[in-house]
């Protein structure tokens, strides 16, 4: 019995993160735009599964701020609130530059090893011109940084700007047409550099430069008006 209950949760688990991927590839490709309505029947039955590992996924997806649920507790891909942009580039731009400077503190080889692995994973995106990869790899990649430098609040903090720019970060790439200069690697690894020489002042120096390079360009592509063509807003009340 113990078995077949381990299988059965081996199952749904599996279930749950295909439900959970398949879902952030569309609504991170804006094949599902900002707004659009996210069913639960509906959804078991495009994935011929029951609803509970359906609810599960979206409950991930919610942690990550790419769905919510109305009061009328109807779930929707989350809107991107354009009002708030400017305060959350502040806070984004922040906290690159106060985890990268704590990881040249605080890193151990160990961190460094792990830091390194991931920006072999977005090299390798980057070369692919793998967009959905380039968005989640770019994600982990600062995110390791931030666990090096160990305060659990920045990195918690952290991870929750991260989810919630996603979409953002997958428009500012569709700017290159998914080709990513190589500059962006070399970027990467310049601040991997600083924090293996411990030079904590380069590394904040490198971490708001690069911040600011990715700030400046979604900005200018959200002043040029393209982005209302592929974001929609949210409809009223659900």
């Amino acid at each position: 019995m113990a078995e077949r209950d381990g299988a059965g949760r081996k199952a749904r688990g599996q279930g749950v993160q295909t439900v959970y991927d398949a879902l952030k590839h569309d609504i991170l490709m804006m094949t599902l735009a900002p707004g659009e309505p996210l069913d639960e029947t509906r959804l078991s039955h495009r994935f011929a599964m029951s609803r509970t590992p359906v609810r599960e996924a979206l409950v991930r997806l919610a942690a990550e701020g790419l769905v919510t649920t109305l009061p009328s507790r109807n779930t929707i891909v989350a809107p991107i609130d354009f009002a708030t942009v400017p305060t959350y580039f502040d806070a984004l731009v922040l906290m690159y530059r106060v985890t990268t400077r704590l990881a040249a503190f605080r890193r151990s080889d160990a961190d460094l090893d792990a830091i390194r692995a991931v920006q072999r994973r977005f090299a390798e995106a980057v070369a692919g011109a793998d967009a959905l990869a380039m968005v989640t790899v770019n994600r982990d990649f600062h995110l390791a940084i931030a666990l090096a430098g160990r305060n659990r609040y920045y990195a918690d903090f952290f991870a929750r700007l991260l989810d919630e720019g996603q979409r953002l970060l997958r428009l500012y790439y569709s700017t290159f047409d998914d080709h990513l200069p190589r500059q962006f690697v070399d970027e990467h690894e310049a601040i991997i550099e600083a924090i293996a020489r411990r030079d904590e002042g380069e590394a904040d120096r490198l971490a708001g430069d690069h911040a600011m390079g990715v700030v400046r360009q979604i900005q200018n592509f959200l002043a040029s008006g393209v982005a209302k063509d592929i974001l929609l807003e949210a409809p009223a009340g659900g």
